[in-house]
C-alpha cells in the first residue's frame, strides 16, 4: 500500500510542472485575446497561481486514477 501511494505521489509531482505551463499558457492566451492588450505582470503571476492551483488537482487525480488502474486493475 505505501509502494501505491508513492506511485501516486512521484507521478503526480512529475506531471505536476508540464500541466501548470500548459494550463497557464492556454490561460494567459484565452485573456490576452478576450481583453485584446498584453497582460500587466500582476496578472499574469494571477494566471499563474491559478494554474498551480488547477495543475495540483489534476495531477493528483489523474495519478490516483492511473496507479488504481495499474495496480488493481
Amino acid at each position: 500500500m505505501l509502494y501505491f501511494y508513492a506511485s501516486v505521489l512521484i507521478l503526480a509531482v512529475l506531471l505536476f510542472f508540464p500541466v501548470t505551463n500548459l494550463i497557464w499558457t492556454f490561460a494567459v492566451r484565452r485573456l490576452q485575446r478576450r481583453l485584446g492588450k498584453d497582460l500587466e505582470p500582476a496578472e499574469i503571476q494571477g494566471q499563474r497561481r491559478r494554474a498551480r492551483v488547477i495543475a495540483a488537482l489534476v495531477a493528483l487525480v489523474f495519478s490516483y486514477l492511473f496507479n488504481l488502474r495499474l495496480f488493481y486493475g
